[in-house]
């Protein structure tokens, strides 16, 4: 493994366990050149599966850019880190269980978009707002007026549980 500091090839490791959601391998590894400690995380790949985007590009399906749609979205939000987390690797996992070579964009999308939902209304509207691409602003608040009667019927539903 590089070091990420000096940038030599050979690193050695000093601790390896399992995340706390157990889908992945946390490594402390130190740099034989420079001796700077790093932590790298190791996750199973099923299948290399492609992305089809709307035109018609194919690129390698990489989780980072997930990972930095949800944190833009999710930005200034009260959410942890791991619940954010576990939202992306459920995502990946849906991806990877669908059984197909190649996803396309509009369905991770999709994926992200009812992952947010459930998590934070603000981040769900935040995405939604980017990935639908709202082209006037009466778009925006008929989609925003959906998310609120939506959540009013969820409190509702919850205050009337026993």
């Amino acid at each position: 493994m590089r070091c990420p500091f000096c940038t030599h090839d050979d690193s050695q490791v000093k601790d390896s366990r399992p995340s706390e959601d157990n889908t992945s391998i946390r490594r402390r590894r130190q740099c034989e050149g420079c001796g700077a400690r790093f932590t790298t995380f190791e996750r199973v790949q099923l299948r290399e599966i492609m992305v089809v985007k709307t035109d018609n590009r194919r690129e390698a399906f990489d989780r980072a850019k997930i990972e930095q749609s949800v944190a833009l979205a999710c930005r200034k939000r009260p959410l942890e880190q791991e619940r954010l987390d576990q939202l992306i690797t459920g995502i990946q996992r849906q991806i990877e269980t669908l059984g197909e070579a190649d996803v396309t964009s509009r369905q991770i999308g999709e994926m992200v978009m009812d992952g947010l939902r459930q998590v934070d209304s603000v981040a769900y509207i935040r995405f939604a707002s980017v990935y639908r691409d709202f082209t006037e602003a009466r778009d925006f608040e008929e989609f925003a007026s959906t998310v609120r009667d939506v959540a009013q019927a969820d409190t509702v539903r919850e205050v009337a549980k026993p």
